[in-house]
């Protein structure tokens, strides 16, 4: 058995990747794929966690104005990037320094989302370097990131990173009300 058939056996399916993950800043121009990938991500990660009505109607267009607007901002404090293979955006990932510390950290995660055919093929732990990198260079110290609680896979992957658990808390996003959980890196490396 292959380490892909062990993985699957496993139900770690994964997408063989062909082509080389490059790593590249995202741009304004970005924003469409962007906000694509994200919708595919919360509809293929949030169904069960977040009413599917609320999944099926998330716009395109409304996320890429969004993006729009955060690419086009000059801001040394926040910073995107997407992987792509052969031109294709797989994944993207947001970060930004902190104006005040929450729960003791300078700089978030602000977003990692990846096309579900390609989750757990490694692309999301060098988005989340690059962004832990660049952070460091922009003087952060550390690194918090917050999750829906309900969502297992997530949590796993900060947990694989090194991140720990820092609190769990209700919230509301756009009308519903949420249960998340805090993670934090002491130290800005991404392991």
């Amino acid at each position: 058995m292959n380490v892909r058939e062990v993985k699957k056996a496993k139900g770690l399916d994964i997408t063989n990747i062909v082509g080389d993950v490059v790593i590249r800043r995202a741009t304004v121009a970005d924003a469409p794929v962007i906000a694509a990938v994200r919708i595919d991500s919360w509809r293929a990660t949030y169904r069960g966690i977040i009413p599917d009505d609320y999944l099926d109607g998330m716009k395109v267009e409304d996320s890429t104005a969004i993006w729009s607007r955060i690419l086009s901002a000059t801001s040394s404090a926040a910073n995107v990037f997407v992987a792509e293979v052969d031109g294709e955006v797989l994944g993207f990932a947001a970060g930004m320094t902190l104006k005040e510390a929450k729960l003791g950290y300078d700089s978030e995660l602000t977003a990692i989302y990846l096309e579900p055919s390609v989750q757990r093929a490694g692309i999301g732990r060098r988005l989340v370097a690059h962004v832990a990198a660049t952070l460091a260079s922009a003087g952060a110290n550390n690194m918090l990131v917050w999750v829906l609680a309900e969502n297992r896979q997530a949590r796993q992957f900060y947990e694989m990173l090194g991140a720990e658990l820092l609190v769990e808390q209700p919230f509301s996003w756009d009308g519903l009300d949420l249960q998340e959980a805090g993670y934090g890196w002491r130290t800005i490396r991404v392991s």
